[in-house]
Formats: structure tokens, sequence, C-alpha cells
């Protein structure tokens, strides 16, 4: 699991950043990736990138200002010319499903995969055997949401060595073992589970939040989070022009990780006024005077996401 960022910057691309979109790789977990916001522009981003659109599996909208959606229409037609076939689910507030509809239906776009808008207000989004989605409203000049992606724990690993010496091969019953099922081998040796299984892994969870100001709705979404995503426009001296924008300072996405007790924070989505990625150095001093594990994010550059030892 790794985040790979597409776009960076705030309200319109310019010539050393684009405008917001986040991908979340699974390849080993799922073969797949998911998008977070499409800004004008990310179908190039891909086009440099090492993504395929016919892996994009979910994409999901933190709200509807264009520059987290103008690039919406153009990807989607995009993925079906690129040998994109499989369904696809697209995730965002209401609202969303009317741009879409016009956008291209007006366009006559004709996609050979189905595509599958679901509108939401918050609250469980999306969970199967292995992920759980959870969305939460945040404070922005409209309806903005952050999204809680929480990796489901996974059943701990065998101890080989040790069943090999109980005379047990590779089989079924390992199958059984690994559900938490004691088994007896044909030799009759009763083996219990508890024995020969190791401690689940501690699933990861990812936070991911849309444009928003400091606000009550973040922290249940960040808690305990292995990586928290957070946007920082601006330097601190530029608060209130931040709190006026509804947007928020590097200062306070750190305030926010510390109080959620995260591992690591990335910031984003910076101000145009930052032009090089070494304008951008004093946020990070600022955030990590409060929060040290804060790392910039930067276009075309992978970041792991960890697991908690």
């Amino acid at each position: 699991m790794e985040i790979y960022f597409l776009g960076t910057n705030a309200g319109v691309p310019t010539l050393q950043r684009n405008v917001t979109s986040i991908v979340l790789r699974l390849m080993e977990e799922r073969r797949s990736f998911w998008m977070f916001d499409c800004g004008e522009g990310t179908q190039h981003q891909v086009l440099r990138s090492p993504l395929r659109l016919g892996k994009l599996e979910k994409l999901f909208v933190t709200h509807l200002h264009g520059d987290h959606l103008f690039g919406l229409p153009g990807l989607l037609s995009s993925r079906g010319y690129q040998g994109g076939t499989a369904p696809l689910t697209v995730y965002g507030p209401p609202g969303l499903k009317a741009f879409l509809d016009v956008s291209l239906s007006v366009s006559q776009s004709r996609m050979p995969y189905k595509l599958e808008i679901v509108e939401h207000t918050g609250g469980l989004v999306f969970e199967d055997e292995t992920f759980k989605v959870e969305a939460g409203l945040l404070e922005h000049r409209i309806d903005s949401y952050g999204y809680r992606v929480t990796e489901k724990d996974s059943p701990g690993s065998l101890n080989t060595e040790l069943l090999q010496s109980y005379g047990l091969k590779p089989g079924p019953l390992y199958g059984k073992l690994k559900k938490g099922e004691d088994v007896t081998t044909e030799s009759g040796v009763a083996i219990r589970a508890s024995e020969v299984v190791h401690e689940p892994k501690k699933g990861r969870i990812v936070t991911i939040l849309g444009d928003t100001r400091p606000c009550p709705g973040s922290l249940p979404l960040a808690q305990g989070a292995d990586l928290i995503i957070h946007e920082a426009t601006f330097a601190h001296d530029l608060a209130e022009m931040a709190y006026q924008y509804h947007h928020s300072t590097a200062v306070q996405a750190a305030e926010l990780a510390r109080e959620a007790e995260g591992r690591e924070l990335l910031l984003t989505h910076f101000s145009s006024r930052y032009v090089s990625q070494e304008e951008l150095t004093p946020l990070l001093e600022e955030a990590q005077a409060i929060f040290p594990q804060t790392l910039l994010a930067e276009e075309f550059c992978t970041f792991p996401v960890y697991r908690r030892k």
C-alpha cells in the first residue's frame, strides 16, 4: 500500500504543480489503485506516471470545486480508450451524478465498461472483506468530505516449521488452522490453531482530507491513522487568510495530526504563491516543529504506508 501524487497545487495548475489528485496504490492487496480527486489535467499526469487507467478501480471525490473535479470526464473517457474494461465506481457528494451525466451525455462519450456513480453525505461508503471506507463532513465553502480508508486485519501467518515437525504438509488443514480451527492429522496428532498461528497483522489506516479549515469533523477521520494527508494551503503567517478562504495552514494540519495521534503526516494542496518545492520548506519546518513525522507531498513521488509495530 502506497500513496502517489499526481497533483499537489491549490486552485489552479502552475508550471511546477498540477491541481489535486491523489492515488492509493493497492497492487499487492488488489492489483489495482484508487484515486482521490481528479483535477483538470490529471490524465496528462497519468501519462507521465507508471499508472495504467485500466487498473483504476475506485475514484473518490472530496468536493465539487473545479480543481478537484474538472479532470474527471476526460479521464473516464480516456480509460476506455486505454483498454479499461473492468467496472469503475465513482463516489462523491450530491451533485456529482448530475455533473457527470451532463458532461458525458453532451459529449456523447461512450465507455466500454460499467460506470457506477455513488453519491453520499458521509458515513460508510464502501466495505468488502479487505477494506472499509468512511466519509465525514469537513468545513469548506461547499460540502467537502474527508475519507478514512481502513485495511482490515489479516490472519497471522502459520508457523510452518512447527507444523512440519508434526508431520503436517501444506494442504487443506493449513487453511483450517489459519481460520482458527483446531485440526487432527491422519496420524492422530491434535493441533491447536492458537499454537501454530502467529498474531494477526494489524490493518493500516489512511486518512485523506478534502479542503477544510480546522473543524471537529477532521479528528474522527484522522484518529490513530498510519498516514494523514492534509491540505496546507498557506504558511501560518497567513492563518487569517486561510480561515477566510476555508483552508488550513501547515501548522493547523500538524496540530490535527498530533491530536489524532497519527503516525505520519503528508502535506499537500499548496498555494500558487509558493512556486518551487524549496519555497515550501518554511511550511514543512512549521509543521515539523509540532509534529516531527511530517513530509511534503511531491508529484510523481511514492510514499509507502507503513504498518504500525
